[in-house]
């Protein structure tokens, strides 16, 4: 049973739960920004329901990562943290493949059983929401969709992670959705699929050799680095997007990440081929996202003078 628990937080990623949390507290802090209301118990509700799909998804993907070859397959040199098979617990053994397909449809299964309790007793909105959320999940990885194998698992991840867990959040909290709690999704879209994007380039021997066709197997570590470059740019364009469309200059707050992106850019151009010091790259994507979403929080809130 402790090898199980222990397996089963490997499975889980704790560590990039991260990822999911930023849109729920950025969509959170604009429905106070705009209404004046914040209710613990439906985000607690609502951020627990969040985590087990987050779980299941990582579950899935494990899963697929393994059956297709691609965790067994990448190279001693080029594991990192961001790697694929990061974790290693299905290749190391921890937990079994029947496990990690319990783990995935047992928790997808309460992410949905928490949807349809908010959508029943709170707001109908997050059933579509999470009907959404739950497909793409489970899409993501598994047949016969396979969209990160297909070149669509980077939209897939802008516009779960983007659009609707900050809508989903916003309307947890407001009842209703607005075009602005929209627009503010689009930068947090941008930034977490630029994570997923850098995260590619340790695992594109790996990939290309198990036919998972991502944008850097498509397009190849060199001109993939202008769409990480790219990337950036939609993001920052967006606020400034978001700027206009509010007139609300606390905006402009999260350009204070603008360094970190220059940093990360460098880095990226320097070390493409270079997979142990491309870390920074990494960490500071991961960075830029962190803080780009603490200072569109407080910008959302401050909004409220």
């Amino acid at each position: 049973m402790k090898r199980l628990w222990q397996g089963f937080w490997l499975v889980a990623h704790p560590q990039i739960w991260i990822c999911s949390t930023i849109p729920m507290l950025v969509g959170t802090a604009l429905a106070y920004g705009t209404t004046g209301r914040f209710d613990l118990y439906w985000f607690i509700v609502g951020l627990i329901g969040l985590y087990f799909i987050e779980i299941g998804k990582n579950a899935a993907n494990d899963l697929m990562d393994y059956a297709t070859g691609v965790d067994l397959v990448v190279a001693p040199r080029n594991r990192t943290p961001f790697s694929g098979g990061r974790n290693r617990a299905l290749v190391n053994g921890n937990v079994s493949v029947f496990q990690v397909t319990m783990i995935a449809v047992i928790m997808l299964g309460f992410g949905g059983v928490f949807g349809i309790y908010i959508a029943l007793l709170r707001e109908p909105l997050i059933f579509w929401i999470g009907l959404g959320g739950l497909f793409l999940a489970a899409a993501y990885s598994l047949p016969p969709f396979m969209l990160s194998y297909r070149g669509l698992g980077e939209l897939s991840v802008g516009l779960a992670f983007g659009p609707l867990i900050v809508s989903g959040a916003f309307a947890i909290q407001a009842n209703f959705i607005t075009v602005e709690a929209l627009l503010v999704s689009l930068p947090i879209g941008f930034l977490v699929t630029n994570i997923l994007f850098i995260n590619q380039f340790p695992d594109y021997e790996a990939d290309k050799l198990c036919n998972k066709r991502n944008w850097v197997v498509r397009l190849g570590k060199t001109r993939g680095l202008k769409v990480y470059s790219g990337l950036f740019l939609l993001s920052y364009g967006s606020i400034i997007l978001l700027l206009i469309w509010t007139r609300n200059p606390f905006w402009l707050l999260s350009f204070i990440s603008l360094p970190f992106v220059l940093k990360a850019v460098k880095v990226a151009k320097q070390c493409y081929d270079d997979i142990p010091n491309l870390i920074g790259a990494n960490i500071g994507t991961i960075n830029v996202y962190q803080l780009t979403g603490f200072t569109m929080m407080v910008s959302a809130i401050l909004q409220r003078r």
